[in-house]
């Protein structure tokens, strides 16, 4: 049985004959008087005696939109439930991203949304894993570099540049680096290395150079390699925007500023765009909008 064609009689009955039922559902006539004739096949029972100017119900009509009427009414009360529940914003939000990027973008991000929604709930893991969003019961991540799951729905947010800084004390005490090559002679906090030892590529005025660094210290986490150049321990290249706060204050110098480093992609993450809900669209057009912004801004 068609469950459609039920909407459809109880609709007649309710607005008392086919052509204003018709114009109700926004169909032609033929098609709902159809539709009620197909019911009455299924069923095997004559529901409506029809005339020229009006319908009116037979005993099994009757019986039967006594119930049916019930029915249909408790699915448009549930369909106008869900629809308010989707017009409001709310329920809880699972996301995750790297530690640094969290900190450093997500997070403020995250204030502002809520501020603004209060019936809003956040569950923020900050990992340097890949998490699985289907098995693990993620909403959306936010991934830094190139992407390894062709599965997954992906906007890309922007390109997160590398600059090189060092604190005002270092460079009081080891002087300031005029040229990519001098790089070799300082000591540099350096992220993800080999036995303190990297090759730095940068983009300047003259195109690509590389150059062969070394450091006392090398780390797996950005946050970290900041307060080492924070500290004073060397020139690190980092994320301009883990970078931007301290340069105003004046606790952090960019360094050869016309050369930076392409870094990596920023991705917005998130299993499927079928049927998202409505906090989850709403969340994710909010934190694209501000961290296209944020990475375009001038470091």
């Amino acid at each position: 049985m068609d469950y459609n064609r039920i909407a459809v009689f109880v609709r007649v009955v309710d607005e008392q004959g086919f052509t204003a039922a018709a114009r109700v559902l926004g169909l032609p006539k033929s098609s709902v008087s159809r539709s009620v004739a197909l019911l009455e096949e299924a069923l095997g029972a004559r529901l409506l005696h029809r005339s020229t100017r009006s319908v009116r119900l037979t005993e099994a009509g009757a019986a039967f939109y006594e119930r049916a009427s019930r029915g249909v009414a408790s699915l448009e009360e549930a369909a106008a439930l869900v629809a308010d529940l989707e017009a409001v914003v709310r329920g809880t939000l699972r996301i995750t991203a790297p530690v640094d990027v969290g900190i450093a973008m997500l997070e403020p991000v995250v204030a502002r949304f809520v501020r603004r929604h209060p019936a809003v709930r956040f569950d923020v893991v900050l990992t340097g894993r890949v998490v699985d969003l289907v098995e693990e019961g993620f909403d959306m991540a936010l991934r830094a570099g190139p992407l390894r799951d062709g599965s997954l729905i992906a906007r890309k947010i922007g390109q997160v540049e590398d600059a090189l800084y060092a604190s005002p004390r270092y460079l009081e005490r080891a002087g300031v680096p005029e040229r990519v090559g001098d790089l070799a002679s300082h000591r540099c906090v350096l992220f993800r290395a080999t036995r303190g030892r990297a090759a730095w590529t940068l983009r300047g005025p003259a195109g690509e150079e590389t150059v062969e660094v070394e450091g006392p210290v090398s780390v797996d986490e950005l946050s970290f390699a900041r307060r080492a150049v924070l500290g004073g321990v060397g020139i690190g290249l980092l994320p301009t925007f883990l970078c931007a706060r301290e340069v105003t204050r004046g606790r952090l110098v960019r360094v050869l500023p016309s050369h930076v480093d392409q870094g990596a992609p920023l991705h917005l993450v998130y299993p499927s765009a079928r049927y998202l809900p409505h906090r989850v669209a709403a969340f994710r057009d909010f934190l694209v909008e501000a961290l296209t912004r944020r990475l375009q801004r001038p470091p």
